[in-house]
C-alpha cells in the first residue's frame, strides 16, 4: 500500500535508531557482541543499565523498519547488560560480575532461538574468561531457566522446520558427497571472510567518505536498504532480505527450487544490505544475516552439485543447513556453538556430521583469509587485543618449589649499613636477603634496596630498617595460582617458601623466595607449551 514511499521507511527507522542511540547510549550502535567482550576485558564487566533499554528499542526499530539486522546481537548486549546491573547492584567481584553478564548473554540465546546447549557453547567460546565449576554451573543454569521461559512463550518448536525431517537426505556413503561438503566449507570460509570485511569495509566508507553527523550517514545507509527492497518486490514481488530474513531461510529450507540466479542475486543483495545497515550505524546483530547468506548461497551450491551429479540425489536443502554454520561459525569463531545451534534450530541429528566437515573447514579458512572473527575485528580497530583461544595455564598448578628463587643472602637485622653495603656488592653476591633476628624473619632485601639508599646518603640505618616486611609465607608445595592470589590479596612484594615440615617459617627453614619476577618468568616459560 506505501508503493515507493516505502523506500522511506527504513529511513524512518533510521531516524529513531540515530535518536535512541546518539542521545542515551553510544553502546547501543552496532552488533552489540564486541561491546559485551570489551567490558569483560577492559571494564571489569560493567555495563551501564539504560544500554539494555536502549538496545531494546533501537534494535526492535532497526529490525521492524526493514534494516538487515539480527536479534543475537541485541538480545546478547542486553542479557549481558542485565546481568552486569545485577552484579553491580548486589556489588560482588569482577569475576562473579563476569559470570553474569555470560549468563546474561548464554541466557538470551538459548531463550531466543530455543537452543539452550548452543547458548552454553556461545557464552563458553565467546564470552568465558575462565572455564571451571565456578563458572560453567550458573551459565548452564542461566540458559536452562530462559529456554524454559522462552518455551513458555514462543513453544517447543525449532527454529526451522525441515518438511523432509523424517527422511534423511544427508547421504555420506558416497566420498564424493564427503568431498562436496569440504568443498562447501571452503566456500564458506571465503564467504566469511568477505563478510567480515564487507561490514567493516562499509563502516569506512560512511565514516571517511561520506562524512557529516551520524544522522546523515544512518540515514543514507538505510535509504540504499530501502531502494534494494523496493527493487526487489517490484521484480520479485517479494522484499525478501528485510529485517532477519527468516521467511526465505525457511523457503529454502522447505525445498522451494528457487533459480539459481535467484539465489545467488539473494546472497549479494544480502550483503550488501547488511553492511549498508550496519555499516552506517543501525542497531543489531549479524547471527541472523549470517544464516541468510549461508542458506542461500548453501543452496545454490547443492543446486549446482545436483545438475552436475543427477546420481548423488543431492538435495540443496541439505547443502543450505550446512551452509548456515558454515557462515556463522566461520565469522563469529564460535565454531562449536555454531554446529549445536544450528543443530538445535533444526532438530535433524542427521546435519552433525555435513555441518562440523563444512564449519571446521570453513573456520580454518577465514582464519587464513581474516585473522580476526566479525568481533574481535572491531575492538583490534580500537586497539583492544582480545585472547584468540582459551589456552590451559600448566604454570598456574606447579608447586612454587618449582620456580622459587634458591639464590639468596642472609643479613642480621643489626647490619649497619657499611656492612650491609660490603656483603652486597661481594662478586657473587645474591640479589635478594633475608633479615633476620635470631630465628625470626624481620623482611626482605635487594640489592636494588641497598644501591637506593647508598645513593641517596642513608645515615645510620641498619638492615631491619631498610628491610620490606610486606611478605606472606608458604609451603614449597603450595600451588603457583594460590600463592599468586595470596600475594595480590596481602598485597605482598615476595613470599617466603617454607619446609612443608615446619609450619612458623622460621629462619632456618625458609628454601626459596617467590617474587614478581619469578611469576612473570614461570609464565613466559610456560608459553613455549604453545609455541613449539
Amino acid at each position: 500500500p506505501w508503493g515507493a514511499a516505502v523506500i522511506l521507511v527504513p529511513v524512518l527507522g533510521g531516524i529513531g535508531v540515530t535518536f535512541l542511540v546518539a542521545n542515551f547510549a553510544p553502546e547501543a550502535k552496532g552488533h552489540g557482541v564486541p561491546e559485551v567482550i570489551d567490558v569483560i576485558y577492559y571494564n571489569r564487566g560493567r555495563i551501564r543499565p539504560v544500554v539494555a533499554i536502549v538496545k531494546s528499542l533501537a534494535s526492535a526499530i532497526s529490525i521492524g523498519s526493514g534494516g538487515s539486522v539480527g536479534r543475537e546481537g541485541p538480545i546478547i548486549q542486553i542479557g549481558s547488560s542485565f546481568g552486569s546491573t545485577i552484579g553491580q547492584i548486589l556489588r560482588v567481584p569482577a569475576w562473579q560480575r563476569i559470570v553474569l553478564i555470560a549468563g546474561g548473554a548464554g541466557g538470551g540465546i538459548a531463550a531466543t532461538f530455543n537452543t539452550p546447549v548452543g547458548g552454553v557453547l556461545f557464552a563458553l567460546e565467546i564470552m568465558m574468561h575462565e572455564v571451571s565449576v565456578r563458572t560453567l554451573v550458573p551459565v548452564a543454569l542461566a540458559t536452562a531457566a530462559g529456554t524454559y521461559v522462552g518455551r513458555l512463550f514462543f513453544g517447543q518448536y525449532p527454529s526451522f522446520v525441515i518438511p523432509a525431517l523424517e527422511t534423511p537426505y544427508f547421504h555420506m556413503a558416497s566420498p564424493l558427497v564427503l568431498l562436496a561438503y569440504i568443498g562447501l566449507g571452503l566456500v564458506m570460509g571465503a564467504v566469511s571472510a568477505l563478510f567480515i570485511k564487507s561490514i567493516y569495509g562499509a563502516e569506512d566508507f560512511f565514516e571517511r567518505r561520506v562524512g557529516g553527523s551520524y544522522y546523515r550517514q544512518h540515514l543514507l545507509g538505510m535509504l540504499g536498504v530501502g531502494l534494494v527492497l523496493y527493487g526487489l518486490m517490484t521484480f520479485y514481488g517479494h522484499y525478501y532480505v528485510e529485517g532477519v530474513g527468516y521467511s526465505t531461510v525457511q523457503e529454502i529450507l522447505s525445498g522451494r527450487a528457487f533459480p539459481l540466479a535467484l539465489l545467488l542475486l539473494l546472497f549479494a543483495l544480502k550483503l550488501l544490505v547488511t553492511s549498508l545497515t550496519l555499516g552506517s550505524g543501525a542497531s543489531g546483530g549479524i547471527f541472523s544475516p549470517a544464516l541468510f547468506l549461508g542458506a542461500t548461497l548453501g543452496s545454490a551450491y547443492g543446486t549446482f552439485l545436483q545438475w552436475c551429479f543427477p546420481q548423488l540425489g543431492i538435495s540443496p536443502a541439505a547443502f543450505a543447513v550446512a551452509g548456515m554454520a558454515g557462515v556463522v561459525g566461520g565469522s563469529t569463531g564460535a565454531a562449536m556453538a555454531a554446529i549445536v545451534m544450528i543443530f538445535e534450530m533444526t532438530l535433524d541429528y542427521n546435519v552433525i556430521v555435513p555441518m562440523t566437515i563444512t564449519v571446521a573447514v570453513s573456520y580454518g579458512i577465514r582464519k587464513v583469509l581474516s585473522r580476526e572473527s566479525i568481533y574481535s575485528m572491531k575492538l583490534v580497530r580500537r586497539g583492544h587485543y582480545v585472547p584468540e583461544a582459551m589456552h590451559s595455564s600448566p604454570h598456574l598448578v606447579q608447586p612454587v618449589q618449582k620456580i622459587m628463587l634458591t639464590n639468596f643472602g642472609r643479613l642480621n637485622a643489626s647490619c649497619g649499613i657499611k656492612e650491609i653495603a660490603h656483603v652486597a656488592s661481594g662478586k657473587s653476591a645474591p640479589a635478594i636477603f633475608l633479615v633476620d633476628a635470631g630465628s625470626r624473619i624481620v623482611g626482605i632485601l635487594s640489592a636494588e634496596t641497598i644501591l637506593k639508599a647508598l645513593e641517596n646518603g642513608a645515615g645510620p640505618v641498619t638492615a631491619a630498617e631498610l628491610a620490606d616486611r610486606n611478605y606472606v609465607t608458604v609451603t614449597e608445595f603450595a600451588p603457583f595460582f594460590d600463592v599468586m592470589i595470596l600475594m595480590r590479596a596481602s598485597m605482598a612484594s615476595a613470599a617466603l617458601v617454607r619446609d612443608e615440615t615446619n609450619s612458623h617459617g622460621v629462619g632456618g627453614n625458609i628454601k626459596g623466595l617467590i617474587t614478581p619476577q619469578q611469576l612473570g618468568e614461570a609464565m613466559v616459560e610456560s608459553s613455549g607449551l604453545f609455541l613449539d
